[in-house]
């Protein structure tokens, strides 16, 4: 059926349909997850292998390289990637595009079981997950405390508010950073060892046999068989000081009499640093298919909850907000299409001197971007950079639609005797030339779904955004726009007395344009060549000095900073480096410039070795810093960097920055 015809014959039809589809729009705006990124379902599986103590050579040779081995027997497999440190090792499994990732990864988990057939005594089940680019953290909630030691905050963290944390929807909650898993310290004086004339092994093998792990089962007494209990197993840390290391004719030896017990953590292999101190934080991550803006605001009504279950002393602060990058790009959006309406409504005004037609042509895109919503939530895609992009890349092309037929019908008008024969007439000579350029811009999107991969899941939802706001701008061009017309528009006013409208005062400046077009065509033959020839003259000047980056870059106020000290430094001395750098940053920023700086030095404990995933350090040497600084500083953040490039290295040499 002819779009206008059905339109002009039913007008309420029409209008009743855009009402439904911009309150659809509300709904969908609703429903659609808001995130960073769209999901790209990479096809990648993390397998994270501890070990304490083990020595990078040893973790490759003993580990990882059976893992490796039979991680080949995995279908659609395309290659691994491991590193090694003491004490983990973490492997990146990568699959071609279109696996079925739920089969991969319980192949994965079978030749896991496999490959632990074949390694030392002693290792324990790594970590198995899926990783996606959506699966990014989102945010950090940071604990510290005046007066707590971080093995009491990091205590707090992993059973009080991990918890929490872990039951909000959306939420995936690794381990906390910062602290070493709670640990019952022996440390044994060799002085009193040498005195009892005692070895090591004897401390070993008496605390293995005293405090042993038995099941007690039950025992039958008359009619009743009640659960024996058992003291193998010691109840309070400083029952261990009674057990006994030497019996016999010579006074028993105790435990206690060569050591100390003490109720600690581990041995630290890193610390988490906020604003140059000691503390403890559990990074917000996000599952793929989560909305962002969702997950922080959950978050962000459960901090009283959690600050409620912390002791008084103990602080939990939400920070590096990731939401206001999605909130931002929305904001951007909505000010982009009032402005390319208000614009576009002022030149139809200047040029038609006609308010109507200025209302026919705004109305047409807040329509057609609500349109687009729709047809975008109903194909399962989420509002993210990349959708907002298309969208707003849209709005600068839609008008065209409208104002190309509003304009015609404005022609039309002058020799036409009743407006609804104008905008019908109007409507069928832009029909073709406007879907001809609707399809031409189509077709410049289409190679984005012959792509493969992370570009394939980035750029299509950005080929639909555009390929639906321009379709919806079509059928509202050939619909909506010629119902509105002729409601709204009236014929011209008489002739004047030299025979011309009143809007003939342009004609002066359409017959030169005329003109000018008829010599160019004309001279087509020197026009194209020269035209060709320019352009590669330009893209020969400037395209070699044009960089190349995935994104472009974006002032937020925010960068990250990666130290490596001379290896085999210690986590203590690193510590140093990193709050001289710290301190370099705050010179170059000015008083009062940084407004959060977070941190990590070391390396993740084995005991934690899935926090790898989204954090890696090769050893103590190494150091991350992210710095966020205050609203209105002094310089953009590009310039800082290549200042503290040069400040970095001349202050501290033998680092790397």
């Amino acid at each position: 059926m002819n779009p206008i015809a059905f339109a002009m014959r039913r007008p309420l039809t029409v209008i009743v349909g855009v009402v439904a589809v911009a309150l659809s729009s509300l709904l969908a705006v609703q429903r659609m997850s808001i995130d960073i990124f769209p999901n790209l379902n990479l096809p990648v599986i993390y397998v994270a292998q501890p070990y304490g103590g083990m020595d990078p050579a040893q973790m490759e040779g003993l580990l990882t390289n059976y893992y490796e081995y039979h991680f080949l027997y995995i279908g659609g497999i395309h290659h691994v990637e491991s590193r090694n440190i003491q004490g983990m090792a973490l492997m990146k499994l990568f699959f071609h595009p279109g696996t079925n990732m739920a089969q991969a990864m319980a192949e994965t988990i079978g030749y896991v079981t496999r490959s632990r057939a074949f390694m030392p005594p002693g290792t324990v089940s790594p970590f198995i997950t899926r990783f996606d680019a959506g699966s990014v953290p989102v945010g950090y909630l940071v604990m510290s405390s005046e007066t707590k030691t971080i093995g009491e905050i990091q205590d707090q963290a992993l059973f009080k508010v991990r918890p929490m944390f872990a039951s909000l929807p959306g939420v995936s909650a690794p381990p906390p950073f910062g602290g070493s898993q709670r640990t019952v310290v022996v440390r044994v004086d060799p002085d009193r060892l040498r005195s009892y004339q005692m070895s090591p092994d004897e401390v070993t093998t008496a605390l293995t046999t005293g405090n042993t792990i038995s099941p007690s089962g039950n025992v039958r007494i008359g009619d009743t068989m009640p659960i024996v209990p058992m003291n193998s197993l010691v109840r309070q840390v400083d029952e261990l000081g009674t057990i006994p290391i030497r019996l016999g004719a010579r006074p028993t030896v105790y435990l206690r009499d060569v050591a100390t017990i003490k109720d600690a953590s581990d041995i630290p292999t890193g610390y988490a640093l906020v604003n140059g101190r000691r503390a403890v934080y559990i990074l917000v991550t996000k599952r793929a298919e989560a909305s962002t803006v969702a997950v922080v605001k959950s978050v962000r009504e459960g901090l009283p909850k959690m600050q409620a279950v912390l002791p008084d002393d103990i602080r939990v602060s939400f920070e590096f907000d990731q939401s206001p990058t999605v909130t931002r790009a929305v904001a951007s959006l909505v000010t982009e299409g009032a402005l390319g309406a208000v614009l576009t409504g002022l030149m139809v005004l200047l040029f038609l001197r006609d308010w109507r037609s200025v209302l026919v042509v705004v109305l047409n895109i807040p329509f057609a971007l609500a349109g687009a919503l729709v047809a975008l939530w109903i194909t399962g895609q989420t509002i993210n950079l990349m959708t907002l992009g298309g969208l707003a890349l849209a709005v600068g092309i839609l008008v065209d639609e409208a104002t190309v037929e509003i304009e015609n019908i404005h022609h039309k008008l002058e020799s036409a005797t009743s407006v609804p024969l104008a905008v019908r007439q109007g409507n069928l000579d832009t029909a073709v030339p406007r879907l001809l350029a609707m399809l031409c811009i189509l077709a410049v999107f289409i190679p984005s779904f012959f792509m493969q991969g992370a570009a394939r899941s980035l750029f299509v939802p950005l080929a639909l955004a555009v390929g639906f706001a321009m379709v919806a701008s079509y059928l509202l061009s050939s619909t909506f726009v010629p119902v509105l017309s002729a409601w709204l528009l009236k014929l011209p006013a008489p002739l004047g007395g030299n025979g011309r409208p009143r809007r003939g005062r342009f004609a002066s400046g359409q017959a030169a344009y005329g003109r000018s077009l008829s010599a160019i065509v004309r001279g087509r033959w020197v026009v194209v060549p020269a035209y060709l020839a320019v352009a590669a003259l330009i893209v020969y000047a400037i395209g070699g000095r044009l960089g190349m980056e995935i994104f472009p870059r974006v002032d937020i106020g925010r960068f990250q900073l990666r130290i490596k000290a001379p290896t085999g430094t210690r986590i203590e001395r690193t510590e140093q480096i990193a709050l001289a750098a710290l301190d370099a940053i705050g010179r170059e920023v000015g008083p009062g410039g940084i407004d959060l700086s977070l941190g990590y030095v070391g390396n993740i404990p084995s005991s934690y070795p899935i926090n790898a995933i989204y954090q890696w350090t090769g050893g103590p040497e190494e150091v991350v810093l992210r710095v966020a600084l205050k609203e209105g500083h002094r310089a953009p953040v590009e310039t800082i960097k290549a200042r503290l490039r040069e400040r970095l290295a001349a202050e501290m040499p033998g680092v790397q920055f």
